[in-house]
């Protein structure tokens, strides 16, 4: 049964125009909140679009990735840029069932599956 409903979601919602939707909308709350309260630079990644020196309060650990934006007050060596590129993979696979999937996957860095598929060591939660 679970395969029977997992075939008929897994088309809709996984890596589709709709969870690309998702992420476009995500995005575009993203810049919403961060635009205003940034007071460094606006910066593209590729697919990245990073707002730098927003305060501490407007996000968790060194930043948060909504949609195709970064949120962070300054963490931007090329490993997190590396890191932040493959949630934003992860947002356009998934749109905004993402957040949802990823609270699920818990708030362990080292145990959920997202960080771990991002990179450990480049999000800065492991030694190299």
């Amino acid at each position: 049964m679970l395969r029977l409903i997992s075939r008929l979601i897994e088309p809709v919602f996984i890596n589709s125009p709709l969870s690309r939707l998702g992420c476009n909308i995500a995005t575009a709350i993203g810049l919403m909140w961060a635009a205003p309260l940034s007071t460094g630079a606006i910066t593209r990644h590729g697919d990245l679009i990073v707002c730098q020196g927003l305060p501490r309060w407007a996000f968790r650990r060194g930043g948060v990735c909504v949609g195709r934006v970064f949120i962070t007050r300054g963490a931007t060596s090329p490993a997190v840029i590396r890191h932040e590129l493959v949630h934003v993979a992860q947002w356009r696979k998934y749109g905004l069932l993402f957040p949802v999937l990823y609270a699920l996957a818990g708030s362990d860095p080292l145990r959920n599956r997202f960080e771990i598929e991002a990179g450990l060591a480049d999000g800065g939660y492991v030694r190299r």
